[in-house]
């Protein structure tokens, strides 16, 4: 299909119709008004105003994306700034349906008209003068406010459906994407939707982007941060806004970007849904000829979300490194939950078991001291296969491999303290400690047909490719 034609498709289900705009306007403009009334009757003198992508005009249709902050003074301290915001976001809120988010600090989010509506509190500071994360944001909407032209925020909805569609869009850290206001910015720097689409698709070893100007040089650039994508905040110099941006998700980006300038399609704007496997063909997938999947089980931990996948991802890493450690090839890994009651790490494994014996290299016959030390610790043990011998100028023995399998490794060293010693994160720990389970292969099946939504993600990953990805893209 021709891009133009194709793109013109797209705008016309994201691009929001003038009844839509006035619904979310006048939804915005009403919450706007009663955190306002709230502020005043508590003695709050507090700037309020609808910020983000309705401000801006950059929403899609399909999700208006309704922010709302409460700019507090910077005479209350950090550790009031919650109970205060949450308590004035409440009243405002009502009864509506509410339910309390964190990020640096806690924020509000609301339902009304099936709308999702986040009030957000910052400090009203001066710019180079922030407090806290969300200072930067209505400095945000003013930039791209005065930056904008009529055409622009068609290109931006474009990027930003495009994203979605691959699975790259949004900052939080489960995902690790691109944030909406990365998005403008690449698309103000760039002109248009295609034009971000043909620079990523040409990218070579980095992209920095100075909207303001900021550094004389790009080695001043290159020196403070060393992110494969640098954006420059425009409103403060010490930020790259593509920071959150995890380098997985750059690269599919990337490749979704070459993809599509072969074979434009729908789907890289509307993926087509997965449908899980049957128990029966995921039985098949999991032979032991086959590579093997080991998968532990906890319940899930009581964290905001941001808190939840970072200590999800660093246990993720520190286990993957204690299998690797112990000569267990990991293919690939991920991990699943549904954020209330079940956590899933997956690892797939070249091999689940290892052989019974292993052989350990001793020291070099020149350092002496070792070797003494080598061989009075190896004379003396009964547990020796073969050894200690010399080879290649080194005393060699082979010993009993003490986790022949990656399930007894891992079950040991989860066992101990949760895994702490292991680099478990902390909330993981604990977690673990009170339950786990360790399985392999067709053992997930039970789990498996319980969680739909776990299927249809341990389908995707069993498969592997990505949806964009068909025979013209290669």
């Amino acid at each position: 299909m021709n891009q133009n034609t194709l793109t013109q498709q797209i705008l016309n289900k994201i691009t929001p119709t003038p009844e839509e705009r006035q619904k979310v306007n006048t939804l915005s403009r009403t919450i706007e008004k009663k955190i306002q009334t709230t502020c005043q009757a508590e003695g709050i003198k507090a700037i309020v105003r609808v910020e983000g992508s309705v401000a801006k005009d950059t929403w899609l249709s399909e999700n208006p994306d309704i922010d709302i902050f409460i700019r507090l003074p910077t005479t209350i301290p950090l550790q009031n700034l919650k109970d205060i915001s949450l308590r004035i976001a409440k009243k405002a809120a009502g009864n509506a349906k509410q339910i309390q988010r964190y990020a640096q600090h806690p924020y509000l989010e609301i339902f009304v008209e099936n709308y999702r509506i986040d009030i957000v509190p910052c400090y009203n500071t001066p710019p180079g003068k922030w407090q806290s994360a969300t200072d930067r944001t209505p400095y945000h909407t003013d930039y791209i406010h005065t930056h904008l032209t009529q055409k622009l925020p068609s290109e931006i909805r474009l990027l930003k459906k495009f994203m979605q569609g691959i699975n790259v869009y949004g900052a939080e850290i489960k995902i690790g994407g691109f944030s909406g206001y990365l998005c403008e910015l690449l698309v103000l720097h760039y002109g248009t939707f295609q034009e971000v689409i043909n620079t990523f698709a040409a990218y070579n070893k980095r992209i920095i982007i100075d909207p303001e100007n900021h550094y004389n040089h790009t080695k001043e650039i290159e020196q403070l941060f060393t992110d494969p994508l640098i954006i420059i905040d425009p409103v403060d110099k010490t930020r790259n806004v593509a920071s959150a941006v995890q380098p997985q998700k750059l690269y599919e980006f990337i490749a979704a970007t070459r993809a599509y300038l072969k074979a434009p399609t729908q789907n890289f704007f509307y993926p087509p849904p997965t449908h899980a496997h049957t128990p029966q063909t995921i039985k098949k997938k999991l032979t032991p000829q086959n590579s093997t999947y080991l998968y532990i089980t906890t319940n899930a931990i009581e964290a905001v979300p941001d808190i939840l996948w970072g200590q999800l991802y660093r246990t993720k890493r520190a286990l993957r490194s204690l299998l690797e450690t112990h000569k267990f090839k990991v293919l690939r890994d991920t991990i699943w939950s549904n954020q209330t009651t079940l956590c899933i790490f997956i690892f797939e494994l070249e091999q689940h078991k290892l052989p019974n014996t292993k052989k350990h290299i001793g020291p070099q016959l020149e350092k002496q001291a070792e070797c003494d030390t080598f061989l009075t610790k190896y004379t003396t043990t009964n547990t020796l296969h073969t050894g200690p011998y010399i080879e290649n100028g080194r005393w060699n023995v082979e010993i009993p491999n003490k986790y022949p399998t990656a399930s007894t490794l891992l079950q040991e060293k989860l066992s101990d303290n949760g895994g702490k010693n292991a680099g478990t994160a902390n909330l993981v720990a604990q977690t673990i400690k009170q339950n786990f389970k360790i399985m392999t292969n067709t053992e997930i099946i039970k789990i498996y047909t319980e969680n739909p939504d776990f299927a249809v993600f341990f389908t995707e990953f069993l498969i592997g490719k990505p949806s964009w990805l068909v025979p013209q893209n290669i």
